[in-house]
């Protein structure tokens, strides 16, 4: 019996130098720490899973190495040395992306990223979703990692629209297989909804809907139809929608808006801001 307490209490001073004092490995009550990294707007709950995995989130002074830890309002949380901040309010904005943009924090081929373009006095956000780097309109931005990672789900099943100019001459027939839904290079891709809008020389515009967008799917299925897109610009993602707002600007979600349909606190008022001009990156 000796031997097994000693055993117990070695045990339990591992799990405490591991996790902090008072913690451990069951997972007490509390949030999972990377949900609580999202929510503070640190990075996205899978980004938050690799930072810890790097050994750069520490709590009460314990740096961990795994994910699988909840945390309570009491326990003291840094990233990279620095406390973590208060969470702010969930905010959205909505950005006109150009094309030319990629949708990441960082880009290995030095190409300008969404983020290098945003204005000046944004808060640090984050992408709901992409665009890849030669598709432009409507784009979801947030501050909120709870927020991106709901929205980004396939049940949310949010409609995502977009308008597409193709080479070519589309009719019905050749439209089918898209409605249909289609396999593409082994992928099954679900059915779209299309619509012919008009003929314009030898380009046409049609109106594209799908409810969950893969990699470059749009352009995959419209060259396995025989058909070139030579613009895609997304007009709405859900009950959001690009109208005016011009290549460049960002304007906050509206605080009904945000209300009714994410059912989240009361936002900010909503105002434009113009894009930066000629600013050096910033690190996020």
């Amino acid at each position: 019996m000796a031997r097994t307490g000693r055993l117990a209490k070695v045990l339990f001073l591992s799990q405490a130098a591991r996790y902090g004092e008072g913690m451990n490995d069951k997972t007490p009550k509390g949030a999972r720490i990377a949900k609580v990294l999202a929510r503070a707007g640190v990075a996205s709950r899978r980004e938050a899973e690799r930072m810890i995995e790097a050994g750069r989130v520490a709590i009460n002074g314990h740096t961990i190495d795994s994910p699988a830890l909840n945390v309570s309002a009491t326990d003291r949380i840094t990233v990279d040395g620095m406390p973590l901040a208060e969470p702010e309010p969930p905010r959205l904005w909505l950005y006109h992306k150009p094309a030319g943009l990629v949708t990441t924090t960082r880009d290995e081929k030095g190409r300008p990223t969404v983020f290098d373009n945003l204005p000046e006095d944004m808060p640090r956000v984050m992408s709901i979703g992409r665009l890849d780097l030669n598709s432009e309109g409507l784009l979801l931005l947030t501050n909120d990692g709870e927020i991106k990672r709901r929205l980004e789900l396939p049940a949310t099943g949010w409609l995502r629209k977009y308008r597409v100019r193709v080479k070519g001459r589309p009719d019905d027939a050749m439209m089918a297989p898209l409605r249909e839904g289609l396999v593409v290079e082994g992928e099954k891709f679900r059915p779209m909804s299309v619509s012919i809008d008009r003929q314009q020389g030898a380009n046409a515009w049609l109106t594209v809907a799908l409810r969950e967008g893969r990699n470059r799917e749009i352009r995959r299925a419209m060259e396995a139809v025989g058909l070139s897109v030579n613009r895609l610009i997304r007009i709405s993602y859900g009950p959001f929608q690009l109208r005016e707002l011009k290549p460049g600007e960002v304007e906050e979600v509206k605080q009904r808006v945000v209300k009714d349909q994410l059912g989240l606190n009361d936002a900010p008022r909503p105002k434009v801001l113009r894009p930066r001009r000629n600013l050096p990156a910033r690190r996020r």
